[in-house]
């Protein structure tokens, strides 16, 4: 601020001094008219000083009108910085150029003003979703010390924000969740609630100055939603299989006890018991398969991990259907890592379901695989009459074949997530039939491949 007055009053005094020689020659001459001539002296004294005050009054006039315009804008500039923005400067015109240095800097002030509205607008909306999202988000510094927490936050430690902002995140419990991959979920316990978590945690500068967003949301009253959801589903399929092999049972069993209960009994008599006890015999035999189909996609097993070559296991499980020709599209030489076995299930599902629906149009079946976004995606295309209800493909237990069980999709998408891929059932685009997308992730080189290369 001192520098910035020398260099005001240095200004000034250049402005002041090349006035008063632009003026000086005029009285210069004056003075020298005065004295010369025959005047009294009463005369030239008061010429003299008369000449010698509008000379200096002049020159501060002109400094004046100078510095004045130069005080108001830095004035103007001063404010903006400390961020008040409603002072405007006077005379502001696009008529000459001191006017229009100052037009443009009112024009600055506004858009200053209308800008930190904008940002102050923001920052109110980012606070009020803040505090009401359901998720504890905690914002640290450089030294790990926290210098923002939600609502949220404050619930899950379970003291009041004043008490939290700047402690270290190992005093507040949090330093295990900043450490890690992200995201992921764990099993933890804090002050103001336990439970499982997903944690996020990312990077942002502000002020120059690197910080780590930490973002924790409770997982455990969605699990316990689907948790619900898939027993009331469960409960659901098992009551409607069971009732419908149960209301029969019972109604054959209560003709049998009536008909043995009877003091004369009909000729037939022993016909009708072993019909009776044939259908009991084979609705029995049926729910039973139920259960075991329904046990066996319950406990599918954890896979076993392993390289397998794509192009061997699309041609094994091609070659495995014998009604039909299944034709294998050439494809680049990749690897899966994955249990074979269970690969080998998911596939012959896929390939079955495409050759069953090929067969009633007397259409064909053709498998691909390629690389498409860091998957390894095979592609089973089938000829057939489409997809009937796509939105219970996947549903256990619906099937749309005579002898169908319902449990070859669910059982061949569960694989498909246990891998880490996905598997999708969709129209085949601009042709007849329907397409089963099954994505993977691929398996690293090969030691030996790698060396070759």
């Amino acid at each position: 601020m001192g520098s910035e007055r020398r260099r005001s009053r240095t200004h000034e005094t250049r402005v002041f001094t090349a006035s008063l020689g632009a003026g000086l020659p005029a009285v210069m001459v004056t003075c020298w008219l005065l004295w010369t001539g025959p005047y009294p002296l009463r005369v030239r004294l008061t010429f003299t000083l008369f000449a010698v005050g509008v000379w200096l009054g002049g020159a501060l006039l002109v400094r004046e009108r100078v510095v004045r315009p130069l005080q108001t804008i830095s004035n103007l500039l001063g404010a903006l910085r400390e961020g008040d923005y409603s002072i405007r400067a006077r005379g502001a015109g696009a008529d000459d150029a001191l006017g229009l240095a100052l037009l443009e800097v009112n024009a600055l002030s506004e858009t200053l003003r209308s800008q930190r509205l904008r940002a102050f607008e923001a920052t109110a909306l980012l606070r009020r979703v803040m505090e009401e999202i359901d998720v504890a988000v905690f914002a640290f510094d450089g030294d790990r010390r926290l210098r923002l927490v939600n609502r949220g936050g404050e619930r899950l430690l379970a003291q009041p924000a004043e008490r939290l902002l700047g402690r270290p995140a190992d005093a507040l419990g949090l330093v295990q969740c900043l450490n890690g991959d992200s995201p992921r979920s764990v099993d933890a316990a804090f002050p103001g609630a336990a439970g499982r978590w997903e944690i996020r945690c990312s990077t942002f500068r502000q002020d120059g100055l690197p910080h780590q967003l930490l973002v924790l949301s409770d997982l455990s009253r969605v699990l316990r939603a689907e948790e619900r959801s898939a027993w009331q589903r469960l409960v659901r399929v098992l009551g409607h299989e069971i009732n419908n092999s149960l209301a029969p049972i019972k109604s054959i069993a209560g003709s049998l006890r009536t008909l043995a209960g009877r003091s004369s009994r009909p000729a037939d008599w022993e016909h009708d018991l072993r019909s009776g006890l044939q259908v009991i015999e084979g609705r029995s035999e049926s729910l039973a398969r139920f259960m075991t189909a329904y046990a066996r996609l319950a406990r599918l097993p954890q896979p076993r991990l392993r390289p397998v070559g794509v192009d061997e296991w699309v041609r094994r499980v091609a070659a495995l259907e014998t009604r039909i020709p299944v034709q294998v599209a050439p494809g680049p030489d990749l690897r899966v890592t994955a249990d074979g076995d269970q690969l080998d299930q998911l596939l012959i599902n896929l390939v079955r379901n495409a050759a069953d629906a090929a067969l009633e149009t007397s259409g064909g079946v053709e498998v691909s695989w390629r690389m498409a976004g860091g998957m390894i995606e095979v592609v089973v295309d089938d000829e057939g009459p489409g997809l009937p209800d796509p939105g219970n493909l996947f549903v256990p237990f619906f099937t749309t074949k005579a002898n169908g069980s319902g449990i070859g999709l669910p059982l061949s998408r569960q694989i498909a997530e246990a891998h880490g891929g996905s598997l999708l059932l969709e129209p085949r685009p601009g042709a007849r039939g329907a397409r089963a997308r099954l994505r993977l992730p691929s398996a690293p080189p090969h030691p030996a491949a790698s060396r070759e290369a």
